[in-house]
């Protein structure tokens, strides 16, 4: 059945239960299904029909969610916007994606610089007329989601109902989520993991807790004691905030689950997360085209701290060579996996070699071990090719976090007329820590030609939403010194 259907369940079954909170304001099932209903026919009034492509680029509010499942209801396909975006971006993703429709804000000065659909304040209206269309099915598309693009345009994997619904299997059966679950929801609705983590929770009948992404962490702490929260997704950069609060106790003493996604933790991070927010940590490595690969749980960290866990329910994992034939166990190569959750491709013909013969290749080099742990070597696009000798960046910033008073850290390869390409490390530290700290450190623990030639330490690391380091970003700042001293 199309996700949205089970809300007509929820409404029969648990018509009282709280799905969302959005400060003092609580909707319950039977009152949210009937606003999907009401949503549902105000957007075909306005022209939204099914199969159309619809940008979405509303606040983090319960409204939100309501489009999210009225749109899925009706048949549409979502293209996700950050209402944060300047008009001009919006534009650019609109030229790129060309949606039927864009939904803003009534106050988005992008709708009528655009020609775009502004919904005014209070434009969702509860409904008992039910919006039926029997042609939307498991099988229709629901999101064309934003996967980074190597051109600075994102490429859109779009991703059906019954997709989006085995993606929510592996948060069920990997991570524990339930119906008993208060997900206090602080990422942006529009971002990948902030939008699936969201919907798996009314999907499975739980509550969701809506939070600005501007919260201040201790007001973050806070709130999750207040509604008993149980579950929350946060990126790294987000969970190093709240690590230097250095709040007394532990700062979610009710969760039973912190997923942690978009990027590393390092060692000591996942050490003084158990003890300053939470011993529940969940690593989440996952990605926009085929939702969550593996999971780390707490009962692994200990045993494997380099691993991104094993693979998730009904997810196949390998690793393959240049001409994808499977490598034994231990090698590093190409990684590609398949599940019932991947998408088949992506919108137009673009990226199509990321999918071959029903695999997806997120274009990570990665290692398996006999246990089945996997183990991330960086990205292809990202290895370091020194003197021709093989550099995987991310064994270098694993020896380099481990570092004291190394907060972060990214290795790139830099361009070098005579090796072909040196190893640069930016780092952010506490302002203790030399050049010669980290040479000396890494000398004792990497071969010769890995240790860093270049060093740069920055106040922080650029990242994109989703908190994964930028490294051209970096590498551009190279050039720039490079021009500025010629």
């Amino acid at each position: 059945m199309p996700i949205d259907s089970v809300l007509r369940l929820h409404a029969r079954n648990r018509p009282g239960k709280t799905a969302i909170i959005e400060g003092e304001r609580r909707i319950d099932y039977a009152t949210l299904n009937r606003l999907v209903d009401g949503a549902a026919h105000r957007l075909h009034a306005s022209g939204v029909r099914r199969e159309m492509l619809v940008g979405l680029a509303l606040r983090d509010h319960a409204e939100h969610l309501v489009a999210l499942f009225a749109l899925a209801r009706i048949g549409a396909v979502i293209l996700p916007m950050d209402c944060r975006w300047h008009t001009e971006e919006k534009r650019t993703l609109a030229s790129h994606f060309k949606p039927d429709v864009v939904l803003l804000e009534g106050d988005d000065p992008a709708a009528p610089e655009c020609g775009w659909t502004a919904l005014e304040h209070g434009w969702v209206r509860e409904s008992d007329e039910p919006y039926l269309d029997e042609a939307v099915t498991d099988g229709s598309p629901l999101v064309l989601s934003l996967s980074s693009g190597t051109t600075g345009l994102p490429k859109g994997p779009r991703a059906t109902h019954r997709q989006f619904e085995s993606r929510f299997m592996v948060y069920w059966v990997n991570l524990g989520l339930n119906a008993q679950d208060v997900y206090v929801s602080i990422t942006p609705l529009y971002f990948g993991g902030g939008r699936a983590f969201n919907m798996a929770m009314l999907f499975a009948g739980g509550t969701v807790s809506i939070l600005s992404p501007r919260t201040k962490m201790p007001a973050l702490a806070e709130h999750v004691r207040e509604v008993g929260g149980t579950v929350i997704f946060l990126v790294p950069t987000m969970i190093r905030r709240m690590l230097d609060e250095r709040l007394p106790g532990l700062a979610f003493p009710t969760l039973r689950v912190l997923i942690s996604s978009g990027s590393a933790l390092h060692a000591d991070e996942r050490t003084a997360i158990r003890e300053q927010l939470t011993p529940n940590l969940f690593e989440f490595y996952s990605s926009t085209e085929g939702g969550g690969v593996s999971v780390l749980s707490p009962a692994d960290c200990d045993r494997n701290p380099d691993s991104v866990g094993r693979p998730g329910f009904r997810v196949e994992v390998e690793i393959v060579d240049e001409g994808h034939a499977v490598l034994p166990s231990g090698s590093v190569g190409r990684l590609r996996y398949r599940s019932p959750a991947s998408a088949r491709g992506y919108y137009g013909a673009e990226g199509s070699d990321a999918f071959r013969d029903g695999w997806f290749y997120p274009g990570d080099l990665a290692r398996l071990d006999a246990e089945g742990f996997l183990y991330l070597h960086g990205r292809a696009k990202d290895m370091i090719i020194r003197g021709g000798v093989n550099i995987y960046p991310q064994d270098v910033e694993r020896v380099i976090s481990g570092l004291a008073g190394v907060r972060d850290v990214a290795v790139a390869g830099a361009p070098s007329r005579e090796m072909g390409e040196e190893v640069a490390a930016f780092l952010v530290t506490d302002g203790t820590v030399t050049a010669e700290a980290v040479v000396a450190h890494c000398r004792t623990r990497l071969a010769p030609y890995k240790v860093p030639s270049i060093l740069r330490f920055l106040g922080e690391l650029p990242r994109n939403n989703g908190g994964k380091v930028l490294k051209p970003a970096l590498l551009e700042t190279l050039k720039t010194e490079a021009a500025d001293a010629n």
